[in-house]
């Protein structure tokens, strides 16, 4: 079988996928990108293609094997059932809600995250940095997206305090209504490209998604009046095409957002500090009693501000805390399928004595 790879870039597909090709993936599979993962299949898409397949899981105890949307699998072409995922450039993760320590795959293959947030009570420096955390990880560029700044007289301010976060973050300040202001954000919208949107319930992304679409995809609801906040529309992960050829990913809001397996984005966001740390006396310092510590006396002389300080110990505390849980985790699935294999071999050792 024969394949238009040119076609294929449309989607998304770059040399870094076509690398993971051989003789006999060109000649028996398909490949096709995941454009909407439901609870019993898979809506994938490509050239002159279209339709759902069986969802695809590697082994169980690999969670990263899962398909997520964004993905690149290979299928066969006449049954439709995926054989193989492709190495990802990038993936967004985070520790699934609740009590049991699973990772939650969000998003795979993105080239550029629009974090939104918006210029009244939702702005939240500290969320903002925990996304910051998630694109520096992954290596996506991160693009800070400060809707409705027609609500307000200093929109500046807002994106003064976003910019500060991080150096040459970059920054756009639209009204997320009108097609001309966020039209700032159509240099990461071309062909082939792919954005994903985070932010929480309220701040505009439907609105954004309808205008960078052109196409009324996503209800609308109105915002409460008690703090400026509305009801989160969006139910599901799903690719919308845009305009432009571009590929626009919407991830519902994520209100128990965990980081996992980010000590390197962490360590990026928070560089300041981290380089800091090491002018401090105990190499495992933590930065509460000891003495010289460089961190505490940066922040009683005003050169660190005591909120990015705790904000930073905060995340790093709990970015320790799920690996751990999740590493444990990890190794009671491994002890548990050993087990059963030693069971299962002993049962046919006897039936076949």
């Amino acid at each position: 079988m024969t394949h238009d790879f040119s076609a294929l870039a449309n989607f998304g597909w770059t040399a870094f996928f076509h690398s993971q090709l051989d003789g006999e993936d060109l000649t028996d599979l398909t490949p096709v990108r995941v454009m909407a993962v439901h609870r019993d299949c898979l809506h994938v898409m490509a050239p002159a293609m279209d339709r759902t397949v069986p969802p695809f899981a590697g082994m169980a105890e690999d969670e990263g094997s899962c398909a997520t949307v964004g993905d690149w699998l290979l299928i066969d072409p006449g049954g439709g059932k995926p054989r193989r995922l492709l190495r990802r450039r990038s993936l967004f993760k985070r520790r699934a809600a609740g009590s049991e320590h699973k990772l939650q795959l969000i998003a795979a293959n993105v080239d550029t995250l629009f974090i939104v947030s918006s210029c009244n009570q939702d702005f939240n420096v500290a969320r903002l940095e925990r996304y910051l955390v998630l694109a520096s990880e992954a290596e996506v560029t991160p693009v800070v997206v400060l809707t409705k700044a027609d609500l307000t007289d200093a929109p500046e301010r807002y994106a003064r305090e976003a910019a500060r976060l991080l150096p040459g973050l970059l920054v756009e300040t639209i009204d997320a209504r009108v097609p001309e202001s966020a039209a700032c954000l159509a240099a990461w919208c071309g062909l082939g490209q792919t954005v994903a949107l985070v932010g929480s319930s309220g701040v505009g992304k439907s609105t954004l998604i309808n205008t960078l679409t052109g196409i009324e995809r996503l209800a609308i609801q109105p915002v409460r009046a008690d703090d400026d906040r509305g009801r989160h529309t969006t139910t599901a992960r799903a690719l919308h095409r845009l305009p432009a050829g571009g590929w626009l990913l919407d991830t519902p809001g994520m209100r128990e957002l965990q980081l996992v397996d980010v000590r390197s984005g962490l360590d990026n966001v928070f560089a300041d500090l981290v380089a800091l740390a090491q002018d401090c006396r105990f190499g495992d310092c933590r930065h509460e009693s000891e003495p010289q510590c460089a961190i505490r006396r940066a922040v009683q002389s005003g050169a660190i501000e005591a909120a990015r300080f705790k904000r930073w110990r905060k995340l790093a505390a709990e970015e320790a805390y799920n690996a751990e849980s999740l590493a444990e985790r990890r190794a009671r699935d491994r002890a548990f399928g050993k087990m059963a294999r030693r069971v299962m071999k002993d049962k046919e050792a006897r039936r076949d004595g």
